[in-house]
């Protein structure tokens, strides 16, 4: 009976052809997912190349760095940093250090942090500042720092 085929080999196949399914899209996902963080990376060197410019464009003769703080998220207090720098946002929710490192400057809000103030943490520095927020609340990183060298921060 070598020619014909019991219910049992549609069983095997299928199973085989689920478990070649779920090794496919793991494969895909995991490509998917380099692509993206390469995509983020190059984004990031893009934008430190930008920040980098400003460093030079404020030693030349640029508004000087201030006290960075950060803000709870309900926007209420004010927590003191070590950090100095510039605001990014007119609201004052991302900077860059003197070093040009990147900053969101947003914590939960904390009585702790009122007394020993905040150690914000460096980020990769987006392209775009906000992306993905409402209307009105993203800024090219570009024209943000464009503006905190031409004083309209």
């Amino acid at each position: 009976m070598s020619g014909t085929t019991g219910p049992g080999d549609h069983a095997a196949d299928d199973a085989g052809s689920a478990a070649s399914w779920r090794d496919r899209r793991r494969e895909a996902a995991a490509a998917h997912a380099e692509a993206l963080a390469a995509r983020q990376r190059a984004e990031a060197a893009r934008a430190r190349a930008l920040i980098e410019e400003f460093l030079d464009g404020v030693r030349a003769g640029g508004p000087a760095p201030v006290p960075l703080h950060v803000r709870s998220y309900d926007g209420r207090a004010r927590y003191r940093t070590p950090l100095q720098g510039w605001y990014l946002r007119r609201d004052e929710t991302v900077g860059i250090d003197t070093d040009g490192a990147f900053y969101v400057l947003t914590a939960p809000g904390s009585l702790a942090a009122r007394f020993r103030g905040v150690q914000p943490t460096p980020q990769d520095p987006p392209l775009v500042i906000g992306a993905g927020g409402k209307d009105g609340e993203s800024i090219d990183l570009a024209d943000a720092l464009r503006r905190v060298l031409t004083g309209e921060v």
